[in-house]
């Protein structure tokens, strides 16, 4: 059954009016018709809905049941990836979104070979928002993950404060040996915990990245033996999460 995200003005009592992209999905794109059944989102909330009405303009459908859904991880996630080159972070966000990423926080990091342009940045903030719109929508998430726009390393260190806990991938790390701080990470968490987790770039981290991330709390850790892509590691790391937190349980 197709999902959609709406935005909470869409609701009025049992009436819920879709405009934009998804009206025009549901018309042309699937050519749904009257008295089919979809699923609309918003705030968390999930509604069994049919449809009442299709325009060129919106769709309108009514409320038949709400209903009682847990698709989101135990605890939130935000994956902080240094700007990698072409079309890396998309699949992050897509990937990541299926997998139940909370937020994405791309920044610049010293070797990132990508530098972030202001100007042209709105666009791409607002294509890899709709990617993960898609993406929730396709992996019936019950919500959105946020897009932030790209900061510099030293506002990431500044937004760490926020979370309850810090994690670094660090090959380094995974070089020598070490393979417990991960797991040891995942059990100190409670339910509803914030977490963040940091990716280098495609040239890995400098040293100074490394030292300054180790001094504001977080945890430096390897994935294991083998050494991942950028793109691979955050995606790992989801896995390994809902693994221990929604398989093991």
């Amino acid at each position: 059954m197709q999902r959609y995200f709406i935005e909470e003005s869409a609701v009025e009592n049992n009436n819920i009016i879709i405009t934009g992209d998804d009206a025009h999905h549901i018309a042309k794109v699937m050519r749904m018709k009257h008295g089919q059944e979809i699923i609309c989102c918003y705030n968390q909330k999930t509604a069994l809905c049919i449809i009442d009405e299709i325009t060129n303009e919106f769709v309108k459908a009514t409320v038949v049941k709400w209903v009682e859904e847990s698709n989101e991880l135990p605890i939130e996630v935000t994956i902080a990836s240094g700007l990698p080159k072409g079309d890396k972070l998309e699949l992050i966000i897509q990937k990541g979104t299926e997998l139940g990423a909370k937020a994405f926080l791309p920044f610049q990091a010293s070797r990132s070979i990508v530098k972030w342009d202001t100007k042209k940045g709105s666009k791409k903030v607002e294509r890899w928002t709709k990617i993960a719109k898609e993406a929730a929508e396709q992996s019936h998430r019950s919500a959105i993950p946020t897009i932030e726009t790209p900061v510099s390393f030293k506002q990431l260190l500044h937004l760490s404060k926020e979370y309850d806990t810090c994690i670094v991938a660090y090959e380094e790390d995974a070089k020598q040996g070490e393979k417990a701080n991960f797991v040891k990470t995942l059990e100190s968490l409670p339910l509803g915990a914030r977490l963040l987790i940091v990716f280098g770039p495609e040239g890995g981290w400098c040293e100074e990245e490394i030292q300054l991330l180790r001094e504001h709390k977080f945890v430096s850790c390897s994935l294991g033996p083998r050494i991942l892509r950028t793109e691979t590691a955050p995606l790992y790391v989801l896995s390994a999460v809902s693994y221990y937190f929604e398989l093991m349980g």
